[in-house]
């Protein structure tokens, strides 16, 4: 039995949205868990409902039937300030034009937390150093966030969240628009923090077969089903197969990557 403690745990969970018709459900009955030291990978065709889950699993949108329970507590119950001093959200959208510096933009993960007037206290500066010895980004702090890559910009966000020093991160699709590279050296950072912060991570990605490699667990969601397990179990079960309505795409076992076939 895994003895990781759980963070996050969705009981009977049912997502989608209300309309005057009535609900308009995308998936019934989630029973999902999410436990410190894990990273966890959400995976799933474009439209298959992965933005609505991770709204519904970090508050911003309710749940049409079950809970989300975060440490415990129904997640609904949660005022705004105590619920970012427990979870930490990563967004892919770009950032506003601002002259800030890469240090000031990995001090706003302590906003939670500072007094009213946002003056950073000793803490603070030490959970803001400790975010940026993790991600290796000490010679990126005097740039302005206009002239890093965007590479560079999602590591850095990545240092805002573990400023927040949250139990949970979730990140909604931290690869789009890296090269192959940057991809990796996300993937990896992110498997190192799992394991090295023990903090619960969970991100969505289209980069299936990278997600394969580095993730203890996957939540596969397709029109059917929503499972979650460990990917040589998912592999043996033949879930990936299920992914793809398309004979051209398949998955090979063996490899454990999918291909391409004319």
């Amino acid at each position: 039995m895994d003895s990781n403690k759980i963070i996050l745990s969705t009981s009977n969970l049912s997502i989608g949205y209300q309309s005057k018709k009535g609900k308009n459900y995308i998936a019934k009955n989630l029973n999902l868990t999410f436990q410190e030291g894990k990273l966890i990978s959400l995976i799933g065709g474009n439209g298959i409902g992965k933005s609505t889950l991770l709204r519904t699993l970090t508050g911003i949108q309710k749940p049409l039937d079950g809970m989300v329970t975060l440490n415990d507590i129904d997640i609904s119950a949660y005022q705004s300030i105590d619920l970012a001093q427990n979870l930490s959200l990563v967004l892919t959208e770009k950032l506003p034009s601002s002259n800030l510096t890469v240090f000031e933009l990995i001090a706003l993960g302590r906003q939670p937390y500072t007094n009213w007037i946002g003056k950073l206290s000793e803490i603070d500066l030490d959970k803001i150093n400790e975010a940026i010895s993790l991600t290796h980004t000490e010679h990126l702090i005097d740039k302005k966030i206009h002239e890093i890559s965007d590479g560079q910009l999602q590591i850095v966000l990545i240092a805002r969240a573990l400023a927040q020093d949250t139990a949970l991160i979730i990140l909604d699709e931290p690869t789009t628009h890296l090269d192959l590279h940057h991809k990796v050296s996300v993937f990896k950072l992110l498997k190192k923090l799992s394991q090295e912060t023990n903090k619960s991570i969970l991100f969505s990605t289209h980069d299936i077969d990278l997600a394969i490699q580095v993730s203890d667990e996957m939540i596969v969601m397709t029109e059917d089903s929503v499972k979650q397990d460990q990917p040589c179990n998912l592999i043996k079960k033949g879930v990936f197969n299920t992914l793809f309505k398309d004979s051209s795409i398949t998955f090979d076992d063996q490899k454990g990557k999918f291909v391409i076939s004319n």
